[in-house]
């Protein structure tokens, strides 16, 4: 354990996260990131390039909320009236504004759905038609044309002729022919056309109508400003001056429905005069007829006036009657109106004597109105919808119960006039009856002429009211837009593009880092392995299997160094004879055989005597790393009985060592290895040598190694940095704990200290310049072979 902490002499928290180290671990692989953000950069340059420039166009209109138009309190009928007192909801406004049958006359007034796009070197833009060089008419029905789905393209070739290209179809025409497309006929004529438009290729796409009323329903904002009764109407789209188009029109849509809303009220009460004036006309020649008639039966041309106080006071009387039978008529006719026109708007104020009946008019009306207005863009099941018609409902029946207790009362109050006036007759009895009876025609005359006179007075004022109705929106800014595109921000492109050039790489760099499950670090080993760790042998540049010499001073040459110092410190307590140390792996390819090479030299280079055994009898390597030919060695003095070691034993004066190959590969390495001649070569090694290095086979794959474990002195267990799975650091583990390995020792193989692996000082000082020349794509490969 002593040895195990002076070795290991810097202990850390596993649960600490060391910042700066998982910081220098992505920054590495700079250059990457770098790569990166070019390449989203370059590619958003590109893509923002081609990307149409979207413009912002916008409207402000003031709604009148104060009262708005109609016949109210002082109706048609009597002052031509056109305020109210209901005010304007800019909620209802908007919806309006918003409405789908709205936009829809828009689209067809402008006709959207018909798009005109001039062919660039790349890409496509799209013009308004009232800026194309040419005009389309189109001889089919509207029907048609708002659900079709066809394109198109014109070439203009001179000022008279043009080639229309249909399903890579190209024929030429002359502006004005009329042509027989797949879809029905149409006739092109010039608009615009110069010079600069030969040669250029206009297309045309025809869209349903729907699908474009849609879209620019969608795409259109309406904002209240500062709690005002200020709209502001907004549209982002390609073409600017399309854009101001659809802005106007639909203010214009908007009034042009606002001012038929207004209208709606008088329209039907002239409708109402007329149908009137129409019967009292008749019922007033038919009296006049009736008067010539009595006249020329009694031969009567002038009667005499009565005279005398009692006409007078008669005269009052059927003054009375008059206005008092004049409110009856009213009465039945607005009756008869109001049950057979159920859901009509109602005359107002046609001057009868109860106020009550005129302000239940003027609200009924004004349900009527509202309820035509939400209709436009609820259902009839909606609760404000249904709420209405329950008032309407109320008010309707409450009309008519005043109308019948109103005719009860004048009824009453006539025959009372009817009573007074039979006291005065009785005074006049002397009167001729000729005289009384035409007195009654006159009256009857009079009663219809009267109210002919009034419902064409009224007819009149009731006409200039519908040729003065104003519109419910002002426009206080007709649709502008600036020449700076508000789309797209290119600026925020890139700064996108910055942060997933960075993140990207991250991302790919944390994902791979996340699924490696390789052996990296030293301290990948100190987290399951609580062995000794001799030290890390750096990735060497050079070629060379054989990296110590006297005048080597690379890196991986000191760290054999370093390996040689921490070597001598674990065989410290061997005292007797030469010391042996066997060398293992997990896997094969870890390089055991490189590091017993290398760690022959540089125990020979401080003049030791160092035997190397290539114990490895299955896949021998030493030879092929000393570049030598294959001689005696291993094997066949375990076959052989009559052999002594030192035949078998070559000298390399090279490397100042002496080598026992591993001798021809045979069928049955363990029997061999467990006849007991392997002993004899141990012992011959300890009374010969300082040092005997053993390359064995891998613990993981055969038994080799652990059948030769009870010779050693120290197993060096070596662990090859981004080759072996983390998981399988469970057998050296393992075989730790079970302390089947003698005094056993983790050396970390081809770290990277390029990448902070290590501990990062020491091996690095004083080492060549050609070490440090390194492509840098090779040294930001996240995982090496």
């Amino acid at each position: 354990m002593q040895q195990e902490n002076q070795l290991n002499p810097i202990h850390f928290n596993e649960n600490t996260i060391n910042l700066r180290e998982e910081l220098e671990k992505y920054l590495y692989y700079w250059k990457w990131l770098v790569i990166g953000v070019v390449l989203c950069v370059v590619a958003t340059y590109f893509y923002v390039r081609y990307m149409p420039n979207l413009y912002e166009v916008s409207t402000t209109i003031l709604i009148d909320d104060s009262e708005k138009g109609g016949v109210t309190e002082l109706s048609a009928l009597e002052n031509l009236g056109l305020l109210g007192n209901t005010k304007a909801s800019l909620d209802n406004e908007i919806e309006l504004l918003k409405s789908r049958s709205l936009m829809e006359r828009v689209a067809k007034d402008l006709q959207l759905n018909v798009q005109y796009f001039s062919q660039g070197r790349v890409i496509e833009s799209e013009m308004f038609f009232k800026t194309t060089p040419v005009k389309i008419n189109f001889l089919l029905d509207d029907a048609v044309l708002q659900n079709l789905i066809t394109q198109f393209s014109i070439i203009v070739k001179s000022a008279t002729q043009f080639e229309f290209i249909e399903n890579d179809t190209t024929k030429l025409y002359t502006f004005g022919d009329k042509i027989t497309a797949s879809f029905g006929a149409i006739i092109v004529t010039p608009y615009m056309v110069d010079k600069n438009d030969f040669g250029k290729e206009i297309i045309v796409k025809i869209s349903p109508l729907k699908r474009i009323v849609e879209s620019y329903r969608n795409r259109i904002q309406i904002q209240i400003l500062k709690n005002s009764s200020v709209l502001k109407i907004s549209l982002v789209d390609e073409v600017k001056v399309k854009a101001e188009e659809i802005l106007n029109n639909l203010v214009a849509q908007y009034n042009k429905d606002a001012v038929a809303d207004k209208n709606l009220i008088a329209t039907n009460t002239n409708k109402f005069i007329n149908e009137r004036i129409e019967i009292i006309n008749n019922d007033l020649l038919e009296v006049e007829i009736g008067a010539e008639e009595f006249k020329t039966s009694n031969k009567l041309t002038d009667i005499t006036s009565e005279a005398g106080l009692v006409l007078q006071n008669k005269t009052e009387i059927s003054k009375k009657a008059i206005d008092v039978s004049t409110q009856i008529k009213l009465a039945d006719y607005v009756a008869n109106y109001v049950t057979n026109n159920e859901g009509e708007l109602l005359p107002e104020n046609l001057g009868f004597t109860e106020s009550s009946i005129d302000e239940s008019t003027t609200k009924y009306n004004q349900l009527i109105l509202e309820r035509n207005r939400l209709l436009r863009s609820a259902t009839v099941q909606n609760p404000v919808i249904v709420n209405i018609d329950k008032q309407i409902k109320q008010l309707r029946a409450g009309i008519q119960q005043s109308l019948s207790s109103l005719k009860s009362s004048l009824n009453i109050t006539l025959q009372d006039i009817k009573k007074q006036e039979n006291l005065f007759n009785a005074k006049i009895a002397a009167v001729p009856k000729q005289e009384r009876e035409f007195r009654s025609i006159q009256r009857e005359q009079q009663i219809i002429e009267a109210l002919y006179l009034y419902l064409l007075q009224k007819r009149e004022e009731n006409a200039i009211s519908l040729a003065v109705t104003l519109p419910n929106a002002k426009i206080i800014d007709t649709a502008f837009g600036s020449d700076v595109p508000v789309a797209p921000q290119r600026k925020m492109y890139y700064l996108a593009a910055l942060v997933a050039g960075i993140l990207i790489p991250l991302g790919i760099i944390y994902i791979l880092l996340l699924l490696d499950n390789k052996v990296h670090t030293r301290k990948d080993v100190e987290a399951v392995l609580k062995a000794p760790i001799l030290g890390d042998i750096p990735k060497s540049v050079s070629d060379k299997k054989v990296v110590v010499g006297e005048n080597e001073r690379n890196s991986a040459a000191e760290s054999f160094r370093l390996l040689r110092t921490n070597i001598n410190f674990m065989l410290s307590k061997v005292k007797d004879g030469g010391k042996t140390i066997f060398i293992t792996s997990t896997l094969s390819g870890e390089g055991k055989t490189f590091i017993a090479i290398n760690m022959a030299s540089v125990l020979a280079l401080s003049n030791k005597k160092v035997l190397l055994i290539g114990a490895d009898i299955r896949k021998p390597k030493i030879s092929e790393y000393l570049n030598m030919p294959s001689e005696k060695g291993l094997t066949h003095f375990l076959m052989d009985d009559q052999m002594k070691v030192q035949d078998v034993i070559t000298t390399i004066a090279e490397f100042k060592f002496d080598l026992l190959h591993s001798g021809i590969i045979p069928p049955n390495p363990s029997e061999l290895l467990m006849n007991g001649r392997f002993e004899d070569v141990l012992a011959y090694g300890r009374q010969h040598y300082d040092y005997v290095i053993v390359d064995t086979a891998p613990v993981n794959i055969v038994t080799d190694t652990l059948l030769l474990s009870n010779q050693a002195d120290m197993f060096i267990y070596v662990v090859r940095a981004n080759f072996l799975d983390k998981r399988l650091l469970d057998v050296p583990k393992l075989l730790f704990a079970e302390k089947r390995l003698p005094n056993m020792a983790v050396l970390v193989n081809d770290t990277d200290f390029e990448r902070g692996y290590g501990y990062g000082y020491g091996y690095g000082y004083g080492y060549s310049e050609s070490e440090k020349k390194k492509p840098w794509w090779k040294k930001g490969l996240i995982f090496k072979s």
